[in-house]
């Protein structure tokens, strides 16, 4: 069998891959439950971190066990545990969601929560680095001028940490777009979802996939691009702060 360059380009040159609307679907599969996850691991890992910092036992040991659990089993493993656990225990359904003019699937709620879990334990460990990374006198300067606990975490300590843990952050992302193809085992339509259905059709799986992976990458650069736009500034906006030594 030949390499077919006329399908391999019509999927690949956007407007006319989006001819069929599934392709621009699976897109925003693969986008949205990678950033929806993220933002929702983002608030987890924040809340774990802390209780990995706790002096309380029963926090510390709560933290630590989830760390290890999503850590340390596979993210199917997990989707499969969060999609078919809570419908067998009728705790929830997944019945598809409509938001204005997007239906969001079963499937997809599942794949969210699953990776907010998975990412939420990297991201726990990560942010309390971050923490610890920031120099404790600080803390206790903060603490010698009348500033409470939350307050010396909220102005002195998580800014220097979000400065710190960035190029970790952005590691998490790019693996989060990169997991999203798991959605198929639940009867998910993310993009390679969409592109495994249309060769299902054409069986040119050679081109097909070699324009899902392009589409992929190229998402993944972008964020990359805007990454490094975020180091960069929030870098220099951390530097223009700093004391000056005295001459």
């Amino acid at each position: 069998m030949k390499f077919d360059w006329h399908l391999f380009l019509s999927y690949l040159w956007p407007p006319s891959a989006f001819q069929d609307p599934r392709i621009p679907s699976g897109l925003a599969v693969t986008v949205g439950v990678a950033v929806s996850g993220m933002i929702i691991a983002t608030g987890i890992g924040l809340l774990g971190a802390l209780a990995r910092l706790s002096k309380h036992r029963l926090l510390r040991a709560l933290a630590t066990t989830y760390v290890t659990y999503f850590r340390g089993t596979p993210i199917l493993v997990q989707l499969f545990l969060v999609y078919f656990g809570l419908i067998q225990f009728h705790i929830y359904g997944f019945p598809d969601l409509r938001l204005g003019p997007m239906v969001v699937t079963g499937a997809v709620q599942a794949g969210i929560i699953a990776v907010a879990l998975n990412h939420g334990a990297q991201m726990t460990e990560i942010i309390r680095a971050g923490i610890v990374g920031v120099d404790r006198g600080q803390t206790e300067a903060a603490r010698a001028i009348g500033m409470t606990y939350s307050a010396a975490m909220r102005w002195i300590v998580i800014p220097q940490t979000i400065r710190i843990i960035l190029p970790a952050f952005g590691n998490q992302v790019c693996a989060s777009i990169l997991i999203t193809p798991i959605l198929i085992t639940i009867g998910g339509q993310d993009l390679f979802g969409v592109f495994l259905a249309i060769n299902g059709v054409n069986y040119h799986p050679i081109e097909l996939f070699l324009d899902c992976s392009c589409y992929i990458l190229v998402i993944v650069m972008v964020w990359s691009v805007i990454q490094r736009q975020l180091e960069r500034r929030f870098g220099v906006s951390v530097a223009e702060t700093r004391p000056r030594a005295n001459a």
